[in-house]
């Protein structure tokens, strides 16, 4: 199945796509680019909201870009990999029986699940800025994400 389409599937069923994830069987290549293109849409989802920041502060645009990029493709990917291991540490000390790239697979599609929403936030941050409206909607991504994140969690560790 297309990602998109298992991406809107989350939304129905979580752990019923996870299943489906790791059914297709261990392939770290895949848990990398899940985490690398959740990344990349978050890094895009800032844009907007970058642009409005460089043109009301009268910041340069290029460095306030270099910045986010430098978070999103290098730093963010190694610190999801570290919450991936921590949280399967804990699943296991609860009686957890998954592994560790089951534990990354379901951090790493929760984030990637969600990026429509981040995209939206970006764009509530470019063009309205910050206020109600905006927490509104990270709100409503933050929940999202914890939702299909333990949901994937649970089925992992099922295993």
């Amino acid at each position: 199945m297309p990602v998109t389409r298992d991406i809107a599937a989350t939304y129905r069923g979580p752990r019923k796509v996870m299943q489906r994830l790791l059914d297709m069987g261990q392939r770290e290549d895949r848990a990398l680019i899940f985490v690398m293109a959740a990344c990349v849409i978050t890094f895009i989802a800032q844009w907007p909201y970058l642009a409005r920041r460089a043109h009301l502060e009268d910041v340069e645009l290029n460095g306030l870009l270099a910045g986010s990029l430098m978070a999103w493709i290098i730093v963010a990917p190694l610190l999801l990999y570290v919450l991936a291991w921590f949280s399967h540490v804990l699943a296991r000390l609860v009686g957890g029986k998954g592994s560790y790239y089951s534990a990354r697979i379901a951090l790493f599609w929760a984030f990637l699940a969600t990026s429509p929403l981040m995209l939206l936030h970006g764009l509530m941050r470019g063009f309205i800025g910050t206020g109600t409206q905006e927490q509104i909607i990270g709100l409503v991504w933050l929940g999202c994400f914890l939702w299909f994140w333990l949901a994937g969690l649970w089925q992992a560790e099922r295993a």
